[in-house]
């Protein structure tokens, strides 16, 4: 054992390069880098408070955990059947004929390893390399990085304050021919909603013009005036998309699920079994019971609420002024341009100097997102009023 360990310590190294694909030359998301420096800089010893990542605090509800923790007392823990154990994908369904009204039939229904794969999947099953896909800008950074390393055309939406930064037909008319649309209500960065007669009319507009629309749904119910709306049962052929990350706190626990149309189901199915098998098993059992902790749940939206309200009262006293209308998700997606027109290191500053992370809005916006930060509140309202004072008193 010690001559194979010492024979490997003395391989030789070879100077070459091998090819790596063009598919994998897409952005960092600046986000999880701000997230690497703001750790860094906790590793020394400073005070540091997180605003930067999308993560809701308080993780996952007691109920899914202790779910888990029976889940592995009783074994047998293995693979499940590639969209999902069948009691999950009932209550799937449940929860859509109890939140929209809208029955759906369990085969349509897929549980998937994070919305983010539930997003590889349709993407791949739904279109073909050089499709083009219209997505609204600002937007998620994936969405796009998706797109470009499956090979898809990503054709952007210049959205505005004035359109609440989510698309309408008109823009989409202006682009020519596409094959799909990717809505998300409530969205990431803005936290705006597309509701009443603006998604009826880009849902009309897709369904008369053969695009495949795909909505992500997954910050719905964590919205503060207005209830959201689903596309399920309007789009003949659209996906929804959805999953247990954000409003059931279970980030790390990797789950995610989509409503297909039919022509989708059998043949994603196909791709789901050779791509990942199946979900986590344990995961799976615990979503199961997160459906039954709303109480603790809506106490999770309540907090978002308070610390919404009180980042929109403290902003404007740093002469922060201009911001999307924050109807759900946990984020307010700020016009800086007043204050800098660098948002990179205007956010490398503000961490630097004030121990507050945030994020620039070039993760979400390449053209113009060096006008704009994002700042999440989905923490404890202590670290959110912590950070707003430490944030105006930097800019006074």
């Amino acid at each position: 054992m010690g001559e194979v360990s010492a024979s490997l310590r003395a391989a030789p190294s070879f100077d070459f390069h091998m090819k790596i694909s063009s598919r994998a030359d897409v952005a960092p998301f600046y986000a999880m880098e701000v997230l690497k420096a703001a750790n860094q800089k906790a590793a020394k010893g400073d005070s540091v408070l997180h605003l930067e990542v999308g993560e809701p605090g308080r993780g996952a509800p007691a109920g899914a955990i202790a779910a888990a923790h029976a889940a592995l007392d009783a074994g047998g823990i293995g693979y499940t059947e590639a969209f999902g154990i069948g009691p999950l994908r009932k209550r799937i369904a449940l929860y859509y004929q109890e939140t929209h009204g809208v029955d759906v039939l369990i085969e349509r229904i897929a549980v998937t390893s994070g919305s983010s794969g539930g997003f590889v999947l349709s993407l791949l099953t739904a279109f073909d390399v050089g499709d083009r896909v219209a997505l609204g800008v600002p937007c998620y950074p994936a969405y796009r990085n998706m797109l470009k390393a499956l090979g898809i055309e990503p054709v952007y939406l210049r959205t505005t304050m004035e359109t609440r930064f989510q698309p309408t037909p008109e823009m989409l008319a202006e682009v020519g021919p596409i094959d799909g649309l990717l809505i998300a209500s409530p969205a990431n960065p803005t936290g705006t909603m597309l509701i009443g007669q603006p998604l009826t009319d880009l849902i009309n507009y897709c369904n008369r013009e053969g695009v495949r629309l795909i909505s992500d749904e997954v910050y719905h119910g964590i919205t503060y005036e207005h209830p959201a709306e689903t596309i399920l049962g309007r789009a003949p052929g659209g996906v929804v998309l959805n999953g247990f990350s954000k409003y059931y706190g279970m980030t790390g626990w990797r789950l995610g699920w989509m409503i297909l149309p039919e022509d989708m189901a059998g043949p994603m199915e196909r791709v789901a079994q050779n791509l990942y098998i199946s979900s986590n098993a344990v995961s799976q059992r615990a979503a199961l019971a997160a459906f039954d902790c709303r109480d603790e749940l809506e106490r999770n939206v309540g907090l978002y609420r308070r610390n919404r309200d009180l980042l929109l009262e403290a902003l404007p006293r740093a002469g922060i002024t201009e911001m999307a209308p924050a109807d759900g998700a946990f984020y307010i997606f700020a016009n800086v341009s007043r204050l800098t027109n660098d948002s990179t290191d205007f956010c490398a500053r503000l961490l630097a100097e004030t121990g507050v992370a945030v994020t620039p809005g070039i993760d979400f916006d390449a053209e113009q997102g060096h006008a704009y930060i994002r700042i999440s509140f989905a923490g404890e309202t202590e670290t959110i009023r912590d950070a707003a004072d430490r944030f105006v008193r930097w800019l006074s």
